[in-house]
Protein backbone atom coordinates (compact mmCIF):
# COMPACT_ATOMS: atom_id res chain seq x y z
CA UNK A 1 0.00 0.00 0.00
CA UNK A 2 1.71 3.37 -1.05
CA UNK A 3 0.80 6.86 0.84
CA UNK A 4 1.14 10.34 -0.36
CA UNK A 5 5.06 10.33 0.71
CA UNK A 6 5.55 7.30 -1.01
CA UNK A 7 4.00 9.18 -4.20
CA UNK A 8 5.97 12.29 -3.37
CA UNK A 9 9.62 9.92 -3.19
CA UNK A 10 8.92 7.98 -6.03
CA UNK A 11 9.91 5.01 -4.03
CA UNK A 12 9.62 2.07 -3.08
CA UNK A 13 8.26 0.58 -6.07
CA UNK A 14 5.28 -1.58 -5.64
CA UNK A 15 4.16 -4.32 -6.95
CA UNK A 16 5.88 -8.25 -7.75
CA UNK A 17 9.59 -8.01 -8.56
CA UNK A 18 9.22 -9.27 -11.84
CA UNK A 19 9.83 -8.81 -15.72
CA UNK A 20 7.44 -8.44 -18.79
CA UNK A 21 9.25 -11.63 -21.07
CA UNK A 22 9.04 -11.99 -24.74
CA UNK A 23 6.82 -15.13 -25.32
CA UNK A 24 6.74 -15.70 -29.00
CA UNK A 25 8.05 -14.49 -32.21
CA UNK A 26 11.29 -12.16 -32.70
CA UNK A 27 12.64 -12.28 -29.22
CA UNK A 28 16.27 -12.44 -29.68
CA UNK A 29 15.74 -8.00 -29.92
CA UNK A 30 13.87 -8.58 -26.54
CA UNK A 31 16.91 -8.02 -24.66
CA UNK A 32 16.45 -5.96 -22.12
CA UNK A 33 14.97 -6.89 -18.53
CA UNK A 34 11.59 -4.87 -18.02
CA UNK A 35 10.65 -4.63 -14.56
CA UNK A 36 6.78 -4.81 -13.60
CA UNK A 37 6.85 -2.86 -10.68
CA UNK A 38 5.19 0.64 -10.55
CA UNK A 39 6.14 4.08 -9.50
CA UNK A 40 2.38 4.59 -7.42
CA UNK A 41 0.39 7.41 -8.40
CA UNK A 42 -3.11 7.06 -6.61
CA UNK A 43 -4.14 5.59 -3.62
CA UNK A 44 -7.56 4.34 -1.18
CA UNK A 45 -7.19 3.74 1.95
CA UNK A 46 -11.20 3.07 2.42
CA UNK A 47 -11.38 0.89 -0.71
CA UNK A 48 -7.49 -0.69 0.25
CA UNK A 49 -6.11 -0.24 -3.60
CA UNK A 50 -3.16 1.20 -5.43
CA UNK A 51 -2.10 2.23 -8.25
CA UNK A 52 0.43 3.52 -10.16
CA UNK A 53 2.50 3.77 -13.72
CA UNK A 54 5.66 2.64 -15.14
CA UNK A 55 7.65 4.04 -18.73
CA UNK A 56 10.40 2.41 -20.06
CA UNK A 57 11.84 3.01 -23.77
CA UNK A 58 13.34 -0.24 -25.62
CA UNK A 59 15.18 0.21 -28.94
CA UNK A 60 13.45 -1.93 -31.50
CA UNK A 61 14.34 -2.61 -34.83
CA UNK A 62 11.73 -1.98 -37.72
CA UNK A 63 9.63 -5.04 -39.88
CA UNK A 64 9.31 -6.96 -36.64
CA UNK A 65 6.04 -8.64 -34.29
CA UNK A 66 6.73 -10.52 -31.42
CA UNK A 67 4.66 -11.20 -28.40
CA UNK A 68 5.33 -9.65 -24.45
CA UNK A 69 3.93 -10.99 -21.55
CA UNK A 70 3.78 -11.61 -17.93
CA UNK A 71 2.30 -14.36 -15.64
CA UNK A 72 1.70 -14.29 -11.94
CA UNK A 73 -0.45 -15.49 -9.07
CA UNK A 74 -1.81 -12.38 -7.65
CA UNK A 75 -5.24 -11.79 -8.07
CA UNK A 76 -7.48 -11.35 -4.66
CA UNK A 77 -9.81 -14.24 -2.72
CA UNK A 78 -12.81 -11.75 -3.33
CA UNK A 79 -13.75 -12.07 -6.74
CA UNK A 80 -16.86 -13.76 -8.14
CA UNK A 81 -14.70 -15.62 -10.85
CA UNK A 82 -11.27 -16.58 -10.88
CA UNK A 83 -10.66 -16.38 -6.81
CA UNK A 84 -6.85 -16.30 -6.01
CA UNK A 85 -6.34 -17.64 -9.57
CA UNK A 86 -3.89 -16.89 -11.77
CA UNK A 87 -2.86 -13.17 -13.63
CA UNK A 88 -2.20 -12.93 -17.08
CA UNK A 89 -1.68 -10.38 -19.62
CA UNK A 90 -0.32 -10.68 -23.28
CA UNK A 91 0.62 -7.32 -25.86
CA UNK A 92 1.68 -7.47 -29.46
CA UNK A 93 4.09 -5.23 -30.65
CA UNK A 94 4.71 -4.48 -34.67
CA UNK A 95 7.42 -2.29 -35.76
CA UNK A 96 6.18 -3.45 -39.24
CA UNK A 97 5.12 -0.83 -41.87
CA UNK A 98 1.54 0.12 -42.35
CA UNK A 99 0.43 -0.18 -45.44
CA UNK A 100 0.39 4.05 -45.30
CA UNK A 101 4.06 3.79 -44.79
CA UNK A 102 3.96 4.72 -41.01
CA UNK A 103 5.06 3.22 -38.08
CA UNK A 104 1.86 1.78 -36.16
CA UNK A 105 0.51 3.33 -32.89
CA UNK A 106 -1.60 1.20 -30.44
CA UNK A 107 -5.05 2.51 -28.90
CA UNK A 108 -5.23 3.17 -25.57
CA UNK A 109 -7.56 3.59 -22.99
CA UNK A 110 -7.66 5.32 -19.47
CA UNK A 111 -10.15 3.78 -16.63
CA UNK A 112 -10.38 3.56 -12.83
CA UNK A 113 -8.96 0.59 -11.55
CA UNK A 114 -12.05 0.11 -9.49
CA UNK A 115 -15.55 0.31 -10.51
CA UNK A 116 -18.24 0.69 -8.13
CA UNK A 117 -21.38 -0.78 -9.25
CA UNK A 118 -24.94 -1.44 -7.75
CA UNK A 119 -25.81 -4.81 -7.79
CA UNK A 120 -29.11 -6.15 -9.56
CA UNK A 121 -29.31 -3.54 -11.85
CA UNK A 122 -28.33 -4.02 -15.25
CA UNK A 123 -25.24 -1.27 -16.02
CA UNK A 124 -23.84 -0.47 -19.27
CA UNK A 125 -20.30 0.48 -18.81
CA UNK A 126 -17.90 1.90 -22.13
CA UNK A 127 -14.36 1.62 -22.23
CA UNK A 128 -13.30 4.96 -24.03
CA UNK A 129 -10.55 3.74 -26.95
CA UNK A 130 -8.55 6.08 -28.91
CA UNK A 131 -5.83 6.03 -31.12
CA UNK A 132 -3.26 8.55 -32.41
CA UNK A 133 -4.08 7.26 -36.09
CA UNK A 134 -7.06 8.62 -36.33
CA UNK A 135 -8.45 6.70 -39.34
CA UNK A 136 -8.23 3.33 -38.09
CA UNK A 137 -10.80 0.89 -36.82
CA UNK A 138 -10.74 0.21 -32.95
CA UNK A 139 -12.53 -2.78 -31.88
CA UNK A 140 -12.27 -4.89 -28.45
CA UNK A 141 -12.87 -7.89 -27.49
CA UNK A 142 -12.75 -10.65 -24.23
CA UNK A 143 -9.67 -11.82 -23.43
CA UNK A 144 -9.21 -15.80 -23.46
CA UNK A 145 -6.67 -18.45 -22.97
CA UNK A 146 -6.70 -19.82 -26.14
CA UNK A 147 -3.72 -20.73 -28.65
CA UNK A 148 -6.16 -19.34 -31.30
CA UNK A 149 -6.38 -15.73 -30.58
CA UNK A 150 -4.22 -12.87 -31.89
CA UNK A 151 -1.12 -13.10 -29.31
CA UNK A 152 -1.33 -17.36 -29.18
CA UNK A 153 -1.83 -18.27 -25.56
CA UNK A 154 -2.86 -17.09 -22.12
CA UNK A 155 -4.41 -13.27 -22.22
CA UNK A 156 -6.70 -13.50 -18.67
CA UNK A 157 -5.19 -16.06 -16.18
CA UNK A 158 -7.70 -16.84 -14.30
CA UNK A 159 -10.21 -14.20 -14.93
CA UNK A 160 -11.37 -15.09 -17.98
CA UNK A 161 -15.19 -14.19 -18.39
CA UNK A 162 -14.88 -12.98 -15.40
CA UNK A 163 -18.29 -11.25 -15.13
CA UNK A 164 -20.70 -13.87 -15.30
CA UNK A 165 -23.28 -12.99 -18.01
CA UNK A 166 -21.90 -10.05 -19.50
CA UNK A 167 -22.11 -8.88 -22.92
CA UNK A 168 -19.43 -6.79 -24.94
CA UNK A 169 -20.45 -4.67 -27.84
CA UNK A 170 -16.82 -4.45 -29.81
CA UNK A 171 -17.06 -1.67 -31.97
CA UNK A 172 -17.46 1.00 -29.41
CA UNK A 173 -16.21 -1.65 -26.43
CA UNK A 174 -19.40 -1.46 -24.40
CA UNK A 175 -20.07 -3.94 -21.52
CA UNK A 176 -23.85 -4.97 -20.79
CA UNK A 177 -23.93 -7.22 -17.32
CA UNK A 178 -25.53 -7.13 -13.92
CA UNK A 179 -23.80 -8.00 -10.69
CA UNK A 180 -25.40 -9.94 -8.67
CA UNK A 181 -22.91 -10.52 -5.45
CA UNK A 182 -22.44 -7.81 -2.74
CA UNK A 183 -18.86 -6.81 -1.61
CA UNK A 184 -17.47 -9.56 -4.65
CA UNK A 185 -15.19 -8.08 -7.02
CA UNK A 186 -15.97 -8.98 -11.16
CA UNK A 187 -12.35 -9.22 -12.74
CA UNK A 188 -12.54 -7.68 -16.90
CA UNK A 189 -10.18 -8.54 -19.08
CA UNK A 190 -10.37 -7.14 -22.48
CA UNK A 191 -7.67 -6.86 -25.71
CA UNK A 192 -7.55 -3.65 -27.64
CA UNK A 193 -7.31 -4.20 -31.45
CA UNK A 194 -6.63 -1.59 -34.12
CA UNK A 195 -7.38 -2.75 -37.50
CA UNK A 196 -5.63 -0.85 -40.84
CA UNK A 197 -9.56 -1.06 -42.62
CA UNK A 198 -12.56 -2.31 -42.17
CA UNK A 199 -11.25 -5.18 -44.98
CA UNK A 200 -8.79 -6.21 -42.46
CA UNK A 201 -8.30 -9.41 -41.00
CA UNK A 202 -5.78 -9.04 -38.69
CA UNK A 203 -4.99 -6.70 -35.91
CA UNK A 204 -1.77 -4.60 -35.94
CA UNK A 205 -1.52 -4.30 -32.11
CA UNK A 206 -3.04 -6.05 -29.12
CA UNK A 207 -3.47 -4.65 -25.97
CA UNK A 208 -4.36 -5.71 -22.78
CA UNK A 209 -6.41 -3.91 -20.24
CA UNK A 210 -7.89 -5.05 -16.85
CA UNK A 211 -9.89 -3.92 -14.42
CA UNK A 212 -12.89 -4.69 -11.27
CA UNK A 213 -16.03 -3.79 -10.90
CA UNK A 214 -17.31 -4.01 -7.52
CA UNK A 215 -20.92 -5.16 -6.42
CA UNK A 216 -22.27 -3.22 -3.34
CA UNK A 217 -26.18 -3.11 -2.58
CA UNK A 218 -28.50 -0.30 -2.38
CA UNK A 219 -28.67 1.41 1.31
CA UNK A 220 -31.70 1.81 2.65
CA UNK A 221 -31.96 5.11 3.61
CA UNK A 222 -31.32 6.26 -0.49
CA UNK A 223 -34.47 5.89 -2.20
CA UNK A 224 -34.01 8.07 -5.00
CA UNK A 225 -31.15 7.43 -7.68
CA UNK A 226 -29.19 9.93 -9.32
CA UNK A 227 -30.44 11.18 -12.81
CA UNK A 228 -28.14 12.75 -15.36
CA UNK A 229 -29.72 15.93 -16.74
CA UNK A 230 -28.36 16.79 -20.19
CA UNK A 231 -26.35 15.89 -23.08
CA UNK A 232 -23.08 13.08 -22.44
CA UNK A 233 -21.21 13.06 -25.35
CA UNK A 234 -19.70 10.03 -26.32
CA UNK A 235 -21.00 8.26 -23.74
CA UNK A 236 -18.78 9.93 -20.93
CA UNK A 237 -18.90 8.26 -17.79
CA UNK A 238 -19.99 10.19 -14.29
Amino acid sequence: MCSSDTISAQSPMMGDFTSLSCLSGNCSYWTATTATQLYCTDFSIVSDFSSGEYFYTAPIPFNLSFIVGFTGSSWMPSLVVGYSGSWSFRSRINTVLRPDGYINSSPVAIIDPIIYKQIGVQHVYTVRMSDYDSTDILRCRWATNQTSNTNGGDECGGVCLGVPGAVLISYNCTIVFTLTIASKYAAVALQLEDYYDSASLTPMSSIPIQFLFYGYSLSANCTTPPDIVGYRPNRGKI
